[in-house]
């Protein structure tokens, strides 16, 4: 018991630590998720500011500081809480013999590096574009996903709204899906994640962008604005669209939806002018009564 109480508070220690070298620029830049996160935030702000899709959405849009404060909360507050968790299941793993490593099948740190990169990323995005179905088509994890779907105005920083829940729900099935790779390079992930941050800024912005013939390949926000949208095509009542960085998986499996290019659609769900608007009503919700409906 003394092994996990110590686990607990140093990984919690450890994070504080972390948060705290990376505000005061003692971790180095390709680490600094922190001023990483604000940077990319402004440059993607910027696009917006000055290349708007949507000519009549304000500038400071509705919910803007809500998502703003999101994006510290689900990235640095709630990962310090819950790291000392993380570690203490990382510890019984091990004592269960389950680690990184024995469960790795393919071992890719003698590729090239950019081989590592691509590889990690792609693994990482499927299963995260899993995962988000799951969130979609299990009742019970749709209730905390709806906090996402209740931006009524997107933009950049709508993409870290998200419920509490969903860093319970993501990390270990991302952990799990990627144990099957041996040997990546911590500075290679730190690189896929940042990627893929900056990716979703940009699905979530106010910008018009489709990659041209890309688009089967990367996720881009006319895509992405559609998987928000309150009205969904016949026969997919538990949502379209769910890449993250990569639209192929909705190509290859059938998912994708894209009638047109307005950006002036409706977003949310039916009911969300019942949705709690304030982040304390939102931290809770979906412990209650629960809707099975999608919409």
């Amino acid at each position: 018991m003394n092994a996990y109480i110590e686990a607990f508070v140093n990984a919690f220690k450890g994070t504080v630590d972390w948060t705290i070298n990376s505000i005061t620029f003692q971790v180095p830049f390709y680490q600094n998720y922190f001023w990483g996160l604000v940077l990319l935030s402004l440059v993607v702000w910027g696009l917006e500011i000055a290349f708007p899709w949507r000519k009549n959405q304000p500038i400071i849009r509705k919910d803007f500081w809500l998502d703003a404060f999101y994006m510290f909360f689900n990235f640095f507050l709630f990962a310090i809480v819950i790291e000392g968790f993380y570690a203490d299941l990382k510890l019984l793993f091990g004592h269960l013999g389950i680690t990184m490593q024995s469960l790795a099948i393919v071992h890719i740190g003698h590729w090239p590096v950019w081989l590592q990169l691509l590889v990690f990323f792609v693994v990482l995005d499927f299963v995260q574009w899993f995962t988000h179905i799951l969130l979609h088509k299990v009742p019970a994890f749709w209730q905390f996903h709806k906090v996402h779907h209740s931006v009524e105005q997107m933009g950049f920083a709508a993409h870290l709204r998200y419920h509490w829940m969903e860093n319970i729900l993501y990390k270990p099935l991302k952990t799990l899906g990627l144990m099957v790779l041996g040997g990546v390079e911590p500075q290679l992930a730190y690189a896929a994640y940042f990627l893929a941050i900056a990716i979703g800024h940009l699905n979530h912005a106010n910008v018009k962008i489709t990659w041209g013939p890309l688009k089967y390949i990367f996720n881009n926000p006319v895509m992405h604005l559609w998987h928000h949208a309150a009205v969904l095509p016949k026969g997919q009542t538990s949502g379209v669209n769910f890449g993250i960085s990569l639209s192929l998986w909705d190509y290859l499996f059938k998912t994708n939806y894209i009638p047109n290019e307005n950006g002036n659609i409706p977003l949310g769900f039916d009911g969300l002018k019942q949705f709690p608007k304030s982040f304390w009503g939102q931290l809770v919700y979906g412990f209650g009564k629960k809707s099975a409906n999608r919409k």
